[in-house]
């Protein structure tokens, strides 16, 4: 059995919530953020998705198959009034590129986020609670937290990154946070020129005490540009901050976010806040999803 019942990590939100944090987020603090839209320059933070993208050794590379291309006219295919098109299918796992973690996706002990139980998850059918698809678009507050300004460099193996980094970078930036924020954290390891070591392995993250502080701070949101948002270390497996946020919390994660040109732009106060849009494929039953999150400044 999980050590943390029902009654504790719903918080008020109902017996059934599926959607966790992003159900707390209102139509005024919506409001509120479109006020640090400024400038209307805008940023993808998503990865390129396709049969070159980087994936750790567990996972299969994006693979895509033409079903009308080109080579189909060269051998005669009709094309009335000299019409012609091409169609492709793409096949990736949900947690490759940039992509958000549903509730669904990690758990301890025999049941999901809020006390559902973990039995909904089969093959069968997916996540018949907490799947991706129960994620909300949203437009809120979005916050950077440039570590790599913050230590003068991409941020080195196994860094544990704790609550005094991640205060220390919000202090510079002269930004307090506030609930129904998203907490955006550069590492560096999403920016191939800056390191030479594995990206998905050993790598710099938030710990579990600092997932906590998160939560603390009443966030909606957490997304780091590394596959797994919190630190991995050669002491063995184990993903506590996923637990806290996702498992005990309902705040969903955005891994392999790019944040470095959004960090470049970034002028006078540095790594301040910023216009936030997440909208994920609501994909059914799926434990992740594909996004392509902007910051609009």
């Amino acid at each position: 059995m999980s050590n943390t019942s029902a009654a504790d990590v719903h918080h008020g939100r109902g017996v059934d919530d599926e959607v966790g944090a992003l159900g707390d987020l209102t139509a005024s603090g919506l409001l509120a953020a479109l006020q640090h839209a400024r400038t209307g320059e805008v940023f993808s933070l998503a990865e390129t998705l396709g049969p070159r993208s980087q994936v750790p050794p567990h996972r299969s590379r994006p693979a895509r198959f033409m079903a009308r291309d080109a080579g189909d006219y060269a051998l005669g295919a009709r094309t009335p009034g000299g019409f012609k098109f091409a169609e492709d299918v793409v096949q990736f796992a949900t947690h490759s590129g940039t992509h958000v973690d549903a509730l669904a996706h990690v758990w301890s002990g025999d049941t999901l986020y809020n006390g559902h139980p973990e039995s909904a998850t089969r093959s069968t059918r997916g996540a018949a609670r907490c799947g991706a698809e129960k994620l909300r678009p949203v437009l809120t507050r979005g916050v950077l937290v440039d570590l790599v300004a913050v230590h003068g460099s991409t941020l080195p193996p196994e860094y544990p990154v704790e609550v005094e980094d991640v205060q220390r970078g919000i202090a510079e930036s002269g930004v307090v946070l506030e609930p129904g924020d998203a907490v955006l954290l550069r590492t560096g390891w999403n920016e191939p020129d800056s390191h030479e070591h594995d990206r998905f392995t050993l790598e710099p993250g938030i710990t579990a005490a600092t997932a906590s502080w998160l939560v603390e701070q009443g966030v909606v949101l957490v997304g780091a540009d590394n596959y797994a948002v919190e630190q991995q270390t050669s002491q063995g497996p184990g993903f506590p901050a996923h637990l806290v946020l996702l498992h005990q919390h309902g705040i969903p994660l955005i891994e392999n976010l790019v944040l470095g040109p959004l960090a470049a732009a970034m002028t006078e106060p540095a790594r301040s806040a910023f216009l936030f849009v997440f909208a994920p494929i609501p994909l059914e039953g799926s434990t992740a999803a594909p996004v392509n999150p902007l910051a609009v400044l």
